[in-house]
């Protein structure tokens, strides 16, 4: 259920984004007609409608991300609330002015921000948050949690070089299909290279539990 509500306002903006897409005229004629109001000049045209459609849908999906964590008693962790922020600024920028510029900058700015969380919670608070999330479930030395949480550091500022490059070098088409495709692939090939690197320090216990 958590990696649905985690993925969900991804999907909508990439299935949102396709349609539009593929109905273009249709999409700015309803995109016109409904959500006028808040763009500037009040019209919206076929090439501007997908991505202006497809924003509104994954801001008010993370607003129900978040909602339906706080209804549940569930703490909304920091990503959520820093994506949330980052959703709503700059995806009402995309839509007042209607220019996909602002939230094609919202994955960069997402990945620098949690970059910049784990640099200064290591740095100027002596706290490696990804031990502090592991940590009761793995037990590994010290200068490894260091090691993993640098370069944690260093894919987080890559990806959001990466994002602005596609972003600035490819079609919009071509972004969507990298910010569900490429990016997920690539986070879940590092988590994998992490996990393996990893497994090389871990105890037999840890490696093998005891029932």
């Amino acid at each position: 259920m958590k990696l649905l509500l985690d993925f969900l306002p991804l999907i909508l903006f990439f299935g949102t984004f396709k349609y539009a897409e593929g109905h273009a005229a249709a999409a700015a004629a309803f995109a016109t007609e409904h959500f006028g109001f808040l763009v500037s000049g009040g019209q919206v045209g076929p090439n501007e409608a997908p991505v202006l459609l497809a924003t509104l849908v994954v801001m008010a999906a993370t607003l129900l991300q978040a909602l339906i964590l706080k209804l549940r008693g569930k703490k909304i962790d920091l990503m959520l609330w820093i994506s949330l922020a980052l959703v709503v600024v700059l995806g009402g920028a995309t839509v007042w002015f209607h220019n996909e510029t602002f939230i094609k900058w919202k994955p960069s700015g997402l990945y620098w921000a949690m970059a910049l969380v784990f640099f200064a919670s290591q740095t100027f608070f002596g706290k490696n948050l990804l031990q502090a999330m592991l940590g009761k479930e793995l037990e590994l030395p010290a200068e490894v949690w260091k090691r993993l949480n640098w370069a944690w550091v260093a894919f987080f500022l890559v990806m959001g070089v990466l994002n602005l490059y596609v972003a600035y070098n490819f079609s919009t088409s071509a972004w969507a299909n990298f910010k569900v495709f490429g990016a997920t692939g690539l986070m879940l090939i590092f988590t994998l290279a992490q996990g393996i690197y990893m497994s090389k320090y871990l105890s037999d216990e840890t490696k093998d539990p005891k029932p």
